[in-house]
């Protein structure tokens, strides 16, 4: 392996085919999301009344359970039924246990 390469995590060695608009509509959620957190490291830094950053901690929380459900939603009507119809009968316990990840 070249040093100047990462070692590969066993994430990467699968991969999902997206388009340009589901890729570009999902990094836009993320990107306001990533807005949500700068501003409730701002509140942090400005001694802001902690039910208000507490306010914008919940907001964040809704917007990642949100891209969340998308995203599962996509995975399972795409991904899944994919390997299950290719015959993976492993694409179930795969799902079961991603739900049981998002639910702690």
């Amino acid at each position: 392996m070249d040093s100047d390469k990462k070692p590969c995590c066993h994430c990467s060695e699968r991969k999902t085919e997206r388009s340009e608009d589901e890729r570009r509509r999902l990094m836009n959620r993320l990107k306001r999301i990533e807005g949500q957190v700068r501003g409730l490291q701002n509140m942090l830094e400005q001694d802001a009344y902690c039910p208000d950053i507490l306010t914008q901690s919940a907001a964040v929380k809704a917007a990642i359970n949100a891209f969340n459900r998308d995203l599962l939603a996509r995975h399972i009507h795409t991904c899944v039924v994919r390997d299950i119809q290719n015959g993976d009968a492993g694409a179930v316990d795969e799902l079961a246990e991603l739900v049981q990840k998002l639910m702690k």
